[in-house]
This record gives C-alpha cells, sequence and structure tokens, in this order.
C-alpha cells in the first residue's frame, strides 16, 4: 500500500512531494511506527549513501551548473557543438545517445554526467525537456547492464554466490553476468529504440504526450509545457554572465575533464589491473567536488570576482533544492516499505502463480513490479536474484533457460526503475534536464513499456522453441 498509494496520487495529482509523504505516513501507520520522523526520516537521510546524494548529485551538481550560468561554459560548448557537431533536433538527439552510452556507469551518476553535457545543445536546437529526459534516462541503467565496464557486474554477482554450486565466487558470477548479456533483450530492445528515436525514424512515437512535447518544441521552442514544474529552478535557466567575462570552451571542459579524469581513469585502472572496483568508486565524490573547485578556480583565474562566482555556487545549490526534498522523501519511502516487507510480499504473492515454460517472461514481470513500487534495480535484484537463481534451475536444470531467467531479471528491474516516479534515476534525469518530473513520467512510460513487451516475448518463443 505504501509505494501503491504514492504512486497513484503522483499519477493522479501531477505533485509528487504530498504523494511521497502520504505514502511515508500509511507505511508509518501499516508498521505501528507513528512517528515517522524518528522512525524513518532520519534513519534515511542520515545514511552515508543519502549524503552521497546530496554532496554529489545535488549541490555538487547543481553547484557546477550554477558557476556554468556565471561563466558561459555550458552555452560555449553549445554553440561551439552546434557548429561542428549539432545542425537541429536529430542530431542533438543523437548527440545525446552517444553521450549516454560514454557516461555508462548506470544509473545516478550517469543521468547526471549526460543530462549536464547534453542539456546546453539540446535546448539550442529545441529537443523538448521530455525527450531530453527520456534520452537520458533510457541510456543510463540499460546501458550499464550491456557495457560491462562498471560495478554493475560485481554487485550482481555477490548477490548470485552461493545460490547454485557454479557460482562459487565473484568472477563466477561476473563470467555469467557478461556472457548473459546477449539475452539482456530489455536494455538492448530499450538502448535501440532510443536510438530510433533520436535518428527519428520510429514509424511511431508511442505516447500522445511525447508526439505533443515534439511538436510543442519545435513549432513554438517552449521547451516545457504550460504550467510545467522543472525540476531545476529559474537558477540554473538563465545565464548571468559578467560584462567583462569573455566565456571560452575552458570553462565547461575544465570542470568536465577533472570530472572524467579523476572518477573514470583510477575505474579503468582498477577493472583492467586491479581486478576491483571500490577504489574508482570512491572517488566519485571527490571528483564532483573538484569539478566545482576547477570551475571556481578557472573562473577567478580568468578575471571574475570570487564573489560572483561563489554566488553562481550558490544559486547552483538553490536551484536544487526541490531534487533535495524529492529525493529525501523517497529515500524513506523505500526505508518505509522495506520495514512493511512491500518487496517479500510481491514475491510471496506472484511466485505460486508462474507457470515454468513462461518463467523468463513472468520473472520479468515481476522485477518490473517491484522496481516500479520501490524504485530501485539494485533492491530489486537483492530481492529476487537469490529466489530466481535456484528456482529457475530446479524447473528446468539447462545453463540457457538459466540464462534467459536472469537476463529477465536484470532487464525487468531496469524497467520498473527507470519508470517508477520514485526512483533517484527518474528524479536526477529529470533534474539533469530540467524536466518536470510526472512529464518525464508519463512521456517516457510508453516508449519503456514498448520494448519491456517485446523483451517478454522474446523470452517466450525463445522458450518456447529452444527450451521445450
Amino acid at each position: 500500500m505504501p509505494p501503491l498509494v504514492a504512486i497513484v496520487l503522483a499519477f493522479w495529482t501531477r505533485e509528487v512531494v504530498s504523494a511521497l509523504f502520504i505514502g511515508i505516513l500509511m507505511g508509518g501507520f501499516i508498521a505501528g511506527e507513528y512517528n515517522i520522523i524518528s522512525a524513518f526520516l532520519i534513519p534515511s537521510i542520515g545514511t552515508e549513501s543519502f549524503a552521497m546524494i546530496l554532496l554529489v548529485y545535488l549541490w555538487a551538481l547543481g553547484g557546477l551548473i550554477g558557476i556554468w550560468t556565471r561563466t558561459g561554459g555550458a552555452e560555449e560548448f553549445a554553440r561551439r557543438a552546434s557548429k561542428k557537431l549539432v545542425k537541429g533536433p536529430r542530431s542533438a538527439k543523437f548527440f545525446t545517445w552517444i553521450m549516454g552510452l560514454v557516461f555508462h556507469q548506470g544509473g545516478t551518476i550517469s543521468t547526471v554526467l549526460t543530462g549536464a553535457t547534453v542539456s546546453p545543445v539540446a535546448e539550442k536546437h529545441r529537443v523538448s525537456r521530455e525527450e531530453l529526459a527520456f534520452m537520458v534516462d533510457s541510456t543510463a541503467s540499460p546501458a550499464a547492464t550491456i557495457i560491462p565496464f562498471n560495478v554493475w557486474p560485481f554487485y550482481v554477482s555477490g548477490l548470485m554466490i552461493g545460490t547454485l554450486p557454479m557460482f562459487q565466487s565473484t568472477m563466477d558470477g561476473v563470467s555469467f553476468f557478461i556472457s548473459a548479456i546477449p539475452f539482456n533483450f530489455y536494455a538492448i530492445f530499450a538502448i535501440g529504440l532510443t536510438l530510433f528515436f533520436a535518428l527519428e525514424i520510429l514509424p511511431w512515437v508511442p505516447g500522445k504526450k511525447m508526439r505533443a512535447a515534439i511538436k510543442r518544441a519545435r513549432e513554438t521552442g517552449k521547451l516545457s509545457r504550460e504550467g510545467a514544474t522543472p525540476m531545476a529552478a529559474g537558477e540554473l535557466t538563465r545565464n548571468r554572465v559578467p560584462e567583462d567575462y569573455n566565456p571560452g570552451l575552458i570553462d565547461f571542459f575544465g570542470p568536465i575533464g577533472t570530472l572524467l579524469g579523476v572518477a573514470i581513469i583510477p575505474y579503468v585502472v582498477s577493472y583492467f589491473y586491479l581486478g576491483e572496483t571500490d577504489g574508482a568508486t570512491l572517488l566519485i565524490a571527490e571528483a564532483f567536488v573538484l569539478a566545482v573547485l576547477a570551475g571556481l578556480i578557472i573562473a577567478i583565474a580568468k578575471g571574475m570576482s570570487l564573489q560572483n562566482a561563489i554566488g553562481g555556487f550558490i544559486d547552483g545549490c538553490k536551484g536544487v533544492t526541490i531534487g533535495a526534498i524529492i529525493l529525501a522523501l523517497a529515500v524513506t519511502l523505500k526505508e518505509t516499505t522495506d520495514a512493511v516487507g512491500t518487496a517479500a510480499y510481491v514475491v510471496e504473492l506472484i511466485g505460486g502463480l508462474i507457470l515454468p515454460a513462461f518463467l523468463p517472461g513472468v520473472l520479468m514481470v515481476l522485477c518490473m513490479i517491484i522496481a516500479f513500487s520501490t524504485g530501485t534495480s539494485w533492491g530489486t535484484y537483492a530481492v529476487v536474484i537469490p529466489v530466481a537463481i535456484p528456482l529457475a534451475w530446479a524447473v528446468v536444470p539447462d545453463p540457457f533457460f538459466l540464462t534467459l531467467c536472469f537476463s529477465a531479471v536484470i532487464g525487468g528491474s531496469v524497467f520498473g526503475d527507470q519508470c517508477s516516479p520514485i526512483s533517484d534515476t527518474t528524479i536526477l534525469s529529470s533534474l539533469a534536464t530540467k524536466c518536470d518530473l510526472m512529464d518525464h513520467v508519463y512521456t517516457q512510460f510508453p516508449m519503456a513499456i514498448s520494448a519491456g513487451i517485446l523483451a517478454i516475448l522474446v523470452y517466450a518463443g525463445m522458450v518456447f522453441f529452444f527450451v521445450g
């Protein structure tokens, strides 16, 4: 009930803050914890993971974009990219697709990096916020599950160890994850559909609201619908470059280069030479903070006053306040759903209805429901994988059948996470592209469900023809 009520209210009222709060209240009532502040809110926002989100994805991201509104760095990059690489909406969207694959770390990091990089280019060429948010979200987690140079294989592998005799070590799980990539049909279809959408070669764009957004942006230049509430406030949508300041590419590539250099290079070294990723993962926070410092130092070195530079940073932090509030409530709702056993209940409720011949497709639907209800793909993996792996092997002890079931779990969880209005990646995709959260959800779902239905049909066909 808690996530169900929150999601229904969010769709009905198009107002997320009150919907999340009511869901938390209901969860507290069901759990018998009537003081939701001490029982859920403080434990949720007082964690190291939320502190990381607040520091990195809100203050550092908002601060960096705020600095760019004073230096004009992002706008200068957009101008140069438009002149050399991007000629119109279609090439702007293709540029977004490419950047999404480049920043393929998955989840929050991908949405933030891609959104911050492509937004100025897309805005210049009349690409609607809804289009951009969809592109950014649909090339984040899906790409991370089929381009394995990130932490996802290691996380999933840890959940698989001991579920079957063949999974005794981390590398056993990682090898299986990589071998299953060709059968992760949801991710493949989602990325392919996004490419066709970017190139504007889809014979029909799913979703009336997405078609309306495209028409509005191209014909009127309005990037958001009338009455929309962008996740980024006005501080992040208006440039305030001092008259005596000369914007240059260094204002954009200095911070971005610092960010990528500090975060990605140690990761690549760790992955290929040390065989682990923990050290690189810990550098994400440092990378974002150093990127902000690089932006400030470059601006001041080029003649901007310290007061002006810091003012841009502070404006940027203020501009993402609504994102901080929504994320705080979203992680609190997840704490509430854990307390009342939402995910475990859904598994128990639906697990007994599974027909062996359709197990991959049913597992995918199950993961869609859980991830949509809880707003997390990794949380869904933690609940489902320890059950799904031995279940699949018990039903049909065949490595290929196990691969199909495993891939269905990976893809279905990503789908639910992408489409849920209480997911951090959904929220941050909207934030990074300055899109209204519910506008993003409404326009994302028809596109994503198209890829999901195709994947389920392919799984059913493969089980029928190849497993029997």
